[in-house]
């Protein structure tokens, strides 16, 4: 299996029954799913899976990932911490496009109690169908992102 075809993916008890709607639609791609939420007692924090996601992407063990909460800003927090991981909270199909194309985004967050804009699996396809563009300004952004005194 090609390694882009491997995706990370935990969430918190608040989105954990969107988290599986997602796995199902993932592996019907055929994508190899591997999901970090534990919950015990009903209950799964979302540092945790946020970390453990995070983690997976900054080493390189895996290429994406999926992070799921509530509402997708606690996720952010966690998953953002780590270098060269790109954790965009998409709420839509142009923010999920837009974080792929020009900043190469590769964990995708939403909100697992509720999607204003479109539903989570058009989110989702939309952020795995988007190339990163590679256009210059937005490789060079990228590189920003990583490094504040790159020019």
């Amino acid at each position: 299996m090609p390694d882009d075809m491997r995706i990370a993916v935990g969430s918190d008890h608040a989105a954990e029954a969107a988290k599986d709607e997602m796995v199902e639609y993932l592996k019907s791609r055929g994508y190899d799913v591997v999901d970090v939420t534990v919950v015990v007692d009903g209950r799964a924090d979302y540092p945790i899976a946020g970390h453990k996601v995070a983690r997976m992407v900054h080493s390189g063990e895996f290429p994406r990932g999926l992070l799921m909460c509530g509402t997708g800003l606690g996720m952010s927090y966690v998953a953002n911490r780590y270098k060269g991981v790109r954790g965009a909270l998409c709420l839509d199909r142009d923010y999920a496009r837009l974080a792929r194309e020009h900043n190469d985004s590769n964990i995708l967050i939403m909100p697992g109690r509720a999607t204003i804009y479109a539903p989570h699996r058009e989110i989702l396809e939309t952020w795995l169908d988007t190339p990163f563009s590679g256009v210059d300004r937005h490789a060079r952004r990228v590189r920003q992102i990583e490094d504040p005194e790159a020019e």
